[in-house]
């Protein structure tokens, strides 16, 4: 079964599409499936032939590499609305790491096939399709460069303040991290020790943490340590 009217609209937000109409994005979308999955499971391990990439509209996704010791080294983390596993189907046709989507995401599978045949056929798409990905790679190093001139402490509020955005909470609050501290530290570009600092400096700024649970008493000031720094 096809796409629904609804989720193609929540696709057309995926940077990689958003240049399209939504003629040219129905014409790609053809014979992709949206997937449910209540329960954290292996979405494909490295070496697997990459034969569909994926958009994740809700939910989460770890990409991963194993270790020696057979430990999880996360990659990246992707978040909605965004495709992600594209760049397999385009290169070697195999998905390079291992993905892991969490209990209570819903993707989009579209298969590599009829995907690649529709942008054979129409050359214009592909050219549609590298302008939305030029302009999200603009986007990703401005938020790398940004993230690295950051320290620790201001990252890791940078983090906070869009949760507590997402719950409501404007001049304090209660949220909870939607990660394991290993992985946020992953996330936001820091090594876990210094998470575990960069937590307890940003007590002296009203944030109090009780496992994954955070408390969040000021936000404003909060928002002036990321503006002006300190807790480094």
């Amino acid at each position: 079964m096809g796409l629904s009217a609804a989720e193609l609209d929540l696709v057309a937000k995926a940077p990689l599409l958003a240049g399209l109409s939504p003629t040219d994005l129905a014409l790609l979308m053809d014979g992709a499936h949206s997937a449910a999955y209540p329960e954290t499971e292996l979405l494909f391990s490295q070496g697997d032939k990459a034969d569909r990439f994926f958009i994740l509209l809700e939910g989460r996704v770890n990409v991963f590499a194993l270790t020696e010791t057979g430990d999880q080294s996360i990659i990246e983390v992707f978040d909605p609305i965004v495709s992600f596993a594209e760049a397999a189907i385009f290169s070697s046709g195999i998905f390079p790491l291992n993905a892991e989507v969490m209990a209570g995401s819903r993707l989009v599978h579209v298969p590599a096939s009829l995907f690649l045949k529709r942008l054979a056929d129409n050359r214009s798409l592909g050219l549609l399709l590298l302008g939305g990905l030029s302009q999200w790679q603009f986007r990703l190093v401005h938020e790398i460069s940004e993230l690295k001139s950051k320290s620790p402490g201001q990252r890791l509020a940078t983090f906070l303040l869009a949760l507590a955005a997402k719950a409501g909470a404007d001049g304090s609050g209660k949220v909870r991290l939607p990660l394991t501290k290993a992985v946020l530290a992953s996330r936001i570009g820091i090594a876990p020790e210094s998470l575990s600092r960069a937590l307890n400096r940003l007590k002296a700024f009203g944030v109090e943490t009780h496992g994954r649970e955070v408390e969040i008493t000021d936000v404003e000031a909060l928002r002036r340590m990321v503006r002006e720094g300190g807790g480094e």
